[in-house]
This record gives structure tokens, sequence and C-alpha cells, in this order.
């Protein structure tokens, strides 16, 4: 990987974009530490440092703004509504015949597509930005806080639409900081801004760890979370790379005097096939009762049993109910993300079979079946890997957000990877020479 950023820096033209999109992200972690008006920093600040190691319900999205949500920044939402718009139209892709048309007409209609996400992603931003906005006034984003109520002096109405401009606003321009990384940089935008948003907490965290250790000074902690860090990074490497490759025979075809076809080539079927959109799931479906409980303000009995067995993440509820959720969610997500019957139309309309498997129904029932044995291994490593911060939080007494988690890691190894990837195919592209010279 150091190798492939070495020989990128020495190509003037790779220079450029990746000077570019350093350029780029540090203007956005400028931006992850401007507050909005209308708020009081002094507290936010108070309140962060007594909140520290302890973020409860908003812990995940804060770590998705880089720590920018809890700090009430006009980077505060960062990518998180763009995520949740591109996963909502992934899904509606499935349900709207007119979605589903549009994503089979190529570039055209993945504009498009694109375009509805932007416009969902505003949507997005005002309800989140309104919500965040309503917390922090209640005082409920910092519950245990005493000057949590001082974060919004000035609650009129002009104070609140302001607020949320802005930070609507700010979540337009953190899209187009990631677009301009894709067209500008070296691609791949938006993951690059949800890379470095959880990589920037990394450090916090870790040394947060040191100073709660009690073993030579904290230093055999931070030492143990860096290796159990390493060891969870080489095995989510190793099966983020695994995948199960169906062989596929093109018959040849005589069309005029020439013929085409007779190649032989594979359908990589991943292990993990649903990459991390599981574990974002399982982890939101458990925020919402939560949530609700936080803002009812009763204290009835259901509220009391959501307080008790759904807000800690060691307690055996929430630990079976997170780890059914995450298996439940690779099913259903690989299951509309991939269809075994559009592939095998196409390989049929283009004359391939794969070996051995009859074209049409057969091969797809084949996918199916192949499908559904390689998914209940990445639906167990997917929980096992999310199950990661509950041990650290026993062992270690650390936060929920440990930061060599399950969500983390999975979207740092797999940026990564994608990243270097792409680095390397544009390395390729400059330096091939062919076979005359």
């Amino acid at each position: 990987m150091l190798t492939a950023f070495a020989r990128a820096f020495r190509t003037p033209d790779l220079r450029k974009k990746l000077l570019f999109t350093l350029g780029i992200i540090v203007v956005y972690r400028v931006g992850t530490h401007v507050p909005i008006p209308g708020v009081n920093y002094q507290a936010v600040q108070t309140c962060v440092t007594e909140a520290s190691g302890n973020q409860g319900i908003f812990g995940l999205v804060n770590m998705f703004s880089g720590g920018a949500l809890l700090q009430i920044t006009i980077f505060a939402l960062g990518i998180m509504p763009y995520i949740t718009a591109s996963i909502i139209l992934q899904l509606l892709t499935v349900v709207i015949p007119r979605l589903e048309a549009l994503k089979k007409e190529g570039q055209a209609g993945t504009a498009k597509i694109t375009q509805y996400t932007r416009y969902l992603t505003v949507a997005l931003a005002i309800l989140q930005g309104t919500g965040l906005v309503a917390t922090a006034r209640s005082g409920a984003l910092f519950g245990s806080c005493p000057v949590a109520s001082q974060i919004v002096p000035d609650q009129s109405i002009f104070t609140t639409v302001v607020m949320v401009v802005t930070m609507t606003a700010g979540t337009g321009v953190v899209m187009w900081l990631g677009e301009l990384i894709t067209d500008r940089g070296i691609g791949n935008g938006m993951s690059i801004l949800m890379f470095i948003s959880i990589a920037a907490t990394f450090p916090s965290s870790l040394w947060a760890i040191k100073k709660q250790g009690t073993l030579a000074g904290g230093w055999i902690e931070f030492s143990t979370v860096i290796l159990v860090g390493l060891v969870m990074v080489g095995l989510v490497v190793f099966v983020e790379q695994a995948q199960r490759r169906i062989p596929v025979q093109y018959a040849k075809r005589m069309i005029g005097r020439r013929s085409y076809g007779g190649t032989s080539t594979y359908i990589p079927l991943k292990v993990n096939q649903a990459g991390v959109i599981p574990v974002i799931f399982a982890s939101s479906l458990l925020y919402i009762p939560a949530l609700v409980a936080q803002f009812s303000g009763s204290k009835s009995g259901w509220t009391t049993w959501v307080e008790q067995n759904l807000t800690k993440g060691n307690h055996p509820i929430y630990i079976t109910l997170y780890f059914l959720l995450i298996v439940f969610f690779a099913f259903f997500y690989v299951a509309i993300s991939f269809n075994p019957e559009e592939v095998a139309d196409n390989m049929k309309k283009y004359g391939g079979f794969i070996p051995g498997i009859r074209a049409g129904r057969p091969t797809a029932e084949y996918l199916s079946y192949v499908l559904n044995r390689i998914t209940w291994p990445g639906s167990l490593y997917l929980g096992l890997i999310a199950l990661v911060p509950t041990m650290a939080l026993v062992g270690f007494g650390a936060s929920q957000n440990f930061p060599f988690g399950g969500t983390s890691i999975l979207i740092i190894v797999g940026v990564g990877l994608e990243t270097v990837k792409q680095i390397e195919s544009q390395l390729q592209q400059r330096n091939y020479e062919g076979f005359l010279r």
C-alpha cells in the first residue's frame, strides 16, 4: 500500500489528485470544528468533556460525523444524511419500478438516481438538524451535564431556523466536497470522507483507554488494544477479500466469418456480500426504542425496561438482539442487492452457462443456493466483529464506540482497500506499455 502511494506521488497528474484530495480533507476537518450560530461554545465544551467515553445513543452518529455532532458544528450531521439517503434509494429501487428502470438505463439513469439522492439528503438533513436542535435545546443531548440546558441560550424561532439552515447547508457542502473528490481527486469521495470522520476519533479514543488503564500507567491496556486492533484488521482484510468464484463458460458464436465467445470467466461472490450495511441497520434500529424512551420523558414500565436493557452495550438482551438483527439484515440486504434470476437471464442472453448447470432457472437456483451458503459465515462474521466493542467494554471499561469496533473497522478497511485498488488501477493505466514497444 505504501509503495502504491509512493509511486502515485512520483506521477505528476496523480500527485495533483492526491494533493487536491488532501486539501478537501483539511477543509472538511476545519468545518467540523466551526460552531453554528446560537450555540454556547463554552457550555458545549464542558458537556463534551464530561461525556467523553459515554456518548449514549448519539455515539454512532457522532462517530460518522468525526466528533462534530456533539460539538454542534456546521458539519454536525456529517455524511450520515447522504448515507441514509443512498441506502433508502437502494432499497426503493427494488420496490418502485420507475427507479428499477432508471437503474437499467446505464449512466443516464444512474445520474438521475444520484440527483434524487441529493434531494433526499437535503430533506433528511432538515429533519435530522431539527431533531438535533430540539435535543440540544431540551438539554437531552447531554443528559448528565449540569449546563446542558445552557447550550442554546436563545430559544427563539428565528435562532432555531438559522441553526437548522446552517446544518443543512453544511450537509450540502459535505456532499459537494465528496463529489469534488470523486470528480477531481482520487475518486470514491463520500467513502473517503466517511473514512476520515471515523479515523479522526481514533487518537482520542485510544488515549482515553490509556488514561483509564491501571496497569503500568495504562500502557498495558493501550498496547493490548493496539494488538487486538492489528489482529482485527488482518482478520477483516482476509474475510473482505474472500470470495467464491463460480466458473462461467461462454459458447462460441459465428457472426459472419468471425467467431465470438468461447471464453471462460467467473462470477465473484464475496463472503461478506452485504458489507457494513447490516451493522448500520441493526445499530440504527436498536437506537430507536432508546430514542423514543428518552424523548417521552415518562417513567412508565416500558421506558424503564428499555433504559435497563437496550441502552447498555454489555447487557445480554442487547447483545442477543444486536447479533440476531445483524444476521437478519445480512440476508435481507443480500436478497435485495443480488438478483440470481437477473444474472441467470443475462448469462443466457449472451450464451453463458455454468459448467454442469443448465441455463435459465436451474442457474438461478444454483446461484441462490451458493449465495445462501456463503451468506451464513459472512453474517456470523459481521455479528462477531460488531460484538468486539462489547467485549472491550467489559474487559477494559472502554466506551461503546471502541476504536477498533465493528462498524468503524469494517469501514476503515473497506475504504482503504478500495482506495488502494483505485490508485493502483490508475498507475497501471499510466505505466502500461502494451505488447509492442
